[in-house]
């Protein structure tokens, strides 16, 4: 299945490690550090023509992308439908 991230970008779900939310997750250095370094070396995909509110970490093979979005992650997440799957357990 595929998650659309806005615009014209979808990624497929197995290939997605995590959805975080811009605002609580760039407080940590660590993460301002990875994002700004990604960046530079030119895997960030900003799919955002307004505010970021989230991003989502994906690696497909050995390429890890960063895809930049103004969709909230708790958005996101209902669209993986994942939230669904562990209500039924």
């Amino acid at each position: 299945m595929y998650l659309h991230l806005g615009q014209d970008t979808v990624v497929l779900m197995k290939n997605i490690i995590g959805i975080f939310d811009m605002e609580t997750s760039t407080i940590s250095r660590t993460t301002r550090d990875t994002l700004a370094a990604a960046q530079k070396s030119g895997n960030v995909v900003n799919v955002s023509m307004e505010m970021p509110k989230s991003f989502v970490l994906c690696r497909e093979g050995n390429k890890t992308t960063f895809y930049i979005t103004q969709i909230s992650s708790s958005t996101l997440l209902k669209r993986t439908g994942f939230t669904d799957e562990i209500s039924n357990l």
